[in-house]
C-alpha cells in the first residue's frame, strides 16, 4: 500500500512509513496516528494496561443531524474497533510508571463527549491517587455537538480534576498533535505542566478559517501551528516524533527529582 505525504507529496510505502513513525523522511510531515501507535512508541514494550475500555457513549438526547446520533457511534465503533474517541490506562516511559491518555481522531473527529471527559477524568483521578505522572496526547475538532451541554460540561469537569491533581503535586505532560482544537484546547489539552507539540501541528480554539472570516483579515504565516505558538509561548517545545519519547523521559526524570 503507498500513500502520499500531506506536505511534499512524496509517494511512500506503508511499511517505509511504520518504520519511520508515520513521518516523512523528505520533509517530517508528521501523519495523524491513533492511540495503539502512540503508546507504541511512546511506552516501554508491554507495559500498557488499558482501564475502562468498554466505557461508551449513549444518545440521552436523541440527537438527529444527517442521521442519528446513536447510528453514528455504531458506525465509529465498527469503522475503528474502538468504543470511544480516547484510551486510557498504565504503563512505563524508560522505566518511569505514568498514567496515560491518547485520542483517536478516526472516532467522530476525536470529539469529546461525557464519555471522554469521564475516561480523562478517571485517568486524572488515576494518576493522583497512584502518585504516577500524567500524559495526555490530544488530538480532537472539539467538543461533541450531538450531546449539547453534555459534552459542554466536560471542560469544567476536566479542569477541575487537573487542579486536583496540581494541588496533589502530581506532574502532567500534554502532548499536542495535529489537530487540537476547540473544547480540548480550552480545556485539559493547555493545563499541562509541560506543553509538547508535534512539529506543524494544528493548535487553536476557532480554527483559521472561521477567524479569518470573522475578522475580514489575512491571518499571519503560519497562524495556530506549533511553530507559532512555540514563538509566541504558547507551548513549551516542538518536538519530532522520533524524539518524543526520549524528551518524555528527559522531562519525568528532572521533574521526578
Amino acid at each position: 500500500m503507498w500513500t502520499k505525504c500531506g506536505g511534499c507529496g512524496e509517494i511512500i510505502h506503508r511499511k517505509q512509513l511504520e518504520q519511520n513513525l508515520f513521518t516523512c523522511s523528505k520533509c517530517n510531515f508528521h501523519f495523524r496516528i491513533g492511540s495503539k501507535e502512540y503508546f507504541d512508541l511512546l511506552l516501554d514494550k508491554k507495559t500498557f494496561k488499558e482501564m475502562d475500555k468498554k466505557l461508551r457513549s449513549v444518545d440521552v438526547l436523541k440527537f438527529v443531524d444527517s442521521k442519528k446520533y446513536s447510528d453514528r457511534l455504531e458506525e465509529a465503533m465498527k469503522k475503528t474497533s474502538l468504543y470511544e474517541a480516547v484510551r486510557v490506562g498504565t504503563g512505563e516511559v524508560s522505566g518511569t510508571p505514568v498514567v496515560v491518555a491518547c485520542m483517536d481522531f478516526s472516532f467522530i473527529g476525536g470529539s469529546m463527549g461525557s464519555v471522554v471527559g469521564e475516561k480523562i477524568a478517571r485517568a486524572i483521578d488515576a494518576a493522583r491517587e497512584k502518585k504516577q505522572p500524567l500524559i495526555i496526547v490530544s488530538s480532537s475538532g472539539g467538543a461533541r455537538m450531538m450531546e449539547g451541554a453534555l459534552s459542554l460540561m466536560q471542560l469544567a469537569k476536566t479542569s477541575a480534576k487537573l487542579a486536583q491533581l496540581s494541588d496533589a503535586g502530581v506532574p502532567y505532560i500534554s502532548i499536542l498533535t495535529d489537530p487540537t482544537t476547540g473544547g480540548v484546547t480550552a480545556s485539559f489539552a493547555m493545563l499541562g505542566d509541560v506543553h509538547i507539540a508535534e512539529p506543524a501541528a494544528l493548535i487553536g480554539f476557532a480554527g483559521p478559517r472561521v477567524i479569518r472570516q470573522t475578522i475580514g483579515k489575512d491571518l499571519p504565516k503560519g497562524f495556530q501551528r506549533a511553530e507559532f505558538l512555540l514563538e509566541k509561548g504558547f507551548v513549551d517545545m516542538v518536538v519530532h516524533r522520533k524524539e518524543m519519547k526520549e524528551t518524555v523521559s528527559k522531562i519525568l526524570k528532572l521533574l521526578e527529582n
